[in-house]
């Protein structure tokens, strides 16, 4: 016997597309509830910071009780101060420094570590170890072992007469080699790690055409690790318009100010000077500086400079 079917009617859908929405906007306010502690953090740290640093710029604030708008009071006399400029021409000089000589030795020491296939680990961890070492720890080190009465001046008779930290000649270099000795070993690691991304097939068709060493490190290597080699660039504009440690640690910006930062200026001007504001301004200029070469970055990465 034939038995009859009814199509029952269907339930109506709901409207294509609302679904999607819904969970779209559901996994956004999952975000961005995790991402809510985060954003609080960076608010009351860096952003109010930050606004109350430009506020106290154009005032005469001493760092205790109230402040009293002045305008530009603090930057036109901070254009005209001497010990500003001439703290601003050592960031220059140490920049400069920084640019060139430890970029160097990272992009060497990396290159040459890579050819190596024994203890490859052993090397990458001992240039990495002065690295981890507190700052603070290494200064002090560096201090003892460069004192003319102690140190290794002392025990050389060429070197006897040397006063690496107090002499306003060597001062900045002494303490730029003192970084230096920290910094290298994290530029190698870095930059080797870059350099193992790197097609192996280019270097085999390259040694094949009998290209030598540097040719291999001029046109495969830099090339292929030029990213890395403007992050770093421009990380180490920033870091060297902020240094401060080991100068405060080595010389405290002597002798006679010929290590002086603009770091240690504005240490000084705020808690040794009493100026808040005054030092206030002098944060702002270094803030504006990093603005520069994150600009500076920004523009040279549209011109597929780090492609």
């Amino acid at each position: 016997m034939a038995v009859l079917q009814v199509d029952r009617p269907k339930a109506p859908h709901a409207p294509p597309g609302r679904g999607a929405r819904r969970s779209k906007l559901r996994r956004t306010a999952i975000g961005f509830a995790f991402m809510a502690p985060l954003l609080v953090v960076n608010i009351v740290v860096i952003a109010v910071p930050a606004v109350l640093s430009i506020w106290y710029s154009f005032t005469d604030w001493t760092g205790l009780g109230p402040a009293h708008f002045i305008g530009l009071d603090n930057y036109q006399r901070l254009f005209g101060d001497e010990e500003f400029r001439n703290a601003l021409w050592h960031n220059t000089l140490w920049t400069a420094f920084f640019l060139t000589v430890p970029m160097a030795m990272g992009l060497l020491g990396a290159f040459l570590l890579s050819r190596v296939h024994r203890f490859h680990m052993l090397f990458r961890v001992a240039y990495f170890i002065p690295y981890v070492v507190a700052t603070v720890v290494s200064g002090s080190i560096w201090e003892s072992l460069l004192d003319p009465d102690q140190g290794i001046p002392h025990g050389l008779p060429f070197l006897q007469d040397v006063n690496f930290l107090g002499d306003p000649d060597l001062a900045l270099g002494t303490v730029a080699f003192v970084n230096t000795w920290q910094w290298w070993g994290f530029l190698v690691v870095i930059f080797l790690a870059s350099m193992q991304a790197v097609n192996p097939s280019q270097y085999e068709a390259a040694r094949l055409d009998g290209a030598t060493l540097w040719q291999e490190f001029w046109h495969i290597t830099l090339p292929g690790i030029r990213p890395t080699l403007m992050f770093l660039g421009l990380m180490t504009v920033i870091w060297s318009f902020l240094i401060f440690d080991y100068i405060y640690i080595l010389t405290q910006g002597g002798p006679a100010g010929s290590t002086d930062v603009l770091g240690t200026l504005l240490y000084r001007n705020a808690f040794a000077n009493q100026e808040a504001g005054y030092a206030a301004s002098t944060g702002v200029v270094m803030a504006l500086i990093s603005v520069l070469a994150v600009s500076g970055f920004l523009y040279l990465r549209r011109r597929g400079w780090d492609i």
